[in-house]
């Protein structure tokens, strides 16, 4: 296959085979007609990037009726209300700027411009998330972010001082086109500041459920310095975020305008040392996840023997790729609890583990419970205080 990037030729260092839509979640009368699709990871030796062979048309991941709301986590708003506060104390100049996100979902780092009376411009391609955040007084255009795009945002409004993504730009194929349409968006001085899984993190963690069908990129500060090199940008600045399981946030602006972070220069000396610019690293990583598909199967396998009452809390996009690549379905995962309607009363991609209300997990009173939602687990123990006490536990693919 050929680089995304560069063109360069690269070759598949792991398949973790047939896979559906993460977050195509069914009813029964679906079952047959299911799209499957070969999820497969390489790396360029060339461009740094790990990245998908394959990515389903974005229209089957982004529409009308996409399940995933941002706001169903506390923890994420208050990252939000800490990341909007953080970009607009060292970025914006005053409340007469102009800020502009892609793949705004439902609001939730937008509204918090939107209160300070800072003018905004979500651009999301999902009908439904987009709704939620128009109800929310957040200024939204539904629509993939893209030159013409950019230009015509220039035209009704003005050239933006930032330009914010949270968990987005790893779902994008093409970024040689978002760096342009970013060129043409910005100011000369402006800021691209995006955050997204960290590649470092999920290699160190063998959190492999961070690749599916969305997340066409795994992102290293290394891979996002020569992505968007080719428009003219370089990195500025590197912060390291604990939310999605290990993150990274990046500042790019355009190449000699502002000055370059220490933390940049530190950050990539450690991934050189840790071998994110080598493909022994991610050929271990594969051996490190077939044996994480072992242990996980076996202690599942286990718990069923021994006739423990088990089910699966949170039924997460990264779900998918654990249930399919270890094919674990309703015999060894009763149901899965997850708090978004759109969701509930459905099952599960691929493996079709039914999917209930949270109201389901407190009544049924399950002995383990696979937290799949395992990047939110400080905050789900809080809640979930009471099921530990009495004897409950929680497993992951992690731990």
């Amino acid at each position: 296959m050929k680089c995304r990037i560069c063109s360069n030729q690269i070759d598949i260092f792991m398949s973790f085979g047939k896979m559906p839509i993460a977050n195509a979640f069914l009813k029964e009368a679906d079952f047959q007609d299911e799209y499957f699709f070969d999820l497969a990871t390489a790396f360029c030796e060339k461009c740094l990037t790990v990245q998908l062979e394959t990515q389903p048309d974005p229209k089957l991941m982004f529409h009308e009726n996409y399940a995933f709301f941002s706001k169903t986590s506390k923890h994420m708003q208050l990252h939000f209300e800490k990341f909007a506060e953080w970009v607009n104390t060292n970025y914006l100049k005053n409340k007469d700027s102009f800020v502009v996100e892609l793949g705004s979902n439902d609001g939730i780092l937008l509204e918090n411009f939107s209160k300070k009376g800072i003018e905004h411009l979500g651009v999301e391609p999902s009908a439904n998330v987009a709704k939620v955040a128009k109800e929310n007084g957040v200024n939204t255009e539904v629509a993939f972010f893209d030159s013409e795009v950019a230009s015509n945002i220039v035209e009704k409004y003005r050239n933006a001082d930032a330009i914010l993504a949270a968990n987005v730009m790893c779902h994008i194929p093409d970024l040689n086109e978002i760096g342009k349409a970013s060129k043409i968006l910005l100011k000369e001085d402006g800021v691209l500041i995006f955050e997204d899984p960290y590649l470092g993190d999920m290699v160190n963690k063998v959190s492999y459920d961070q690749i599916y069908d969305e997340h066409v990129f795994i992102f290293s500060a290394l891979s996002v310095q020569n992505i968007f090199a080719a428009s003219g940008f370089e990195l500025i600045d590197l912060l390291p975020q604990e939310t999605h399981g290990g993150s990274m946030r990046y500042v790019l602006c355009q190449r000699g305008v502002r000055k370059i972070s220490e933390s940049v220069i530190n950050i990539i000396a450690n991934e050189k040392k840790i071998g994110l610019n080598s493909k022994t690293t991610f050929d271990e990583f594969k051996i490190n996840c077939e044996l994480s598909k072992e242990r996980i199967q076996a202690m599942l396998k286990e718990l069923k023997k021994e006739g423990k009452k088990v089910v699966g809390y949170g039924a997460t996009s990264k779900s998918t790729t654990i249930l399919n690549y270890c094919k674990i379905g309703p015999d060894l995962i009763e149901f899965i609890s997850d708090t978004t309607p759109i969701k509930q009363n459905k099952f599960t991609p691929g493996m079709h583990i039914p999917v209930k209300t949270y109201e389901e997990f407190i009544r049924y009173k399950p002995e383990i419970a696979v937290l799949f939602a395992w990047n939110h687990k400080k905050e789900i123990e809080i809640k979930e205080k009471e099921f530990i006490e009495s004897g409950g536990k929680f497993i992951s693919h992690l731990f």
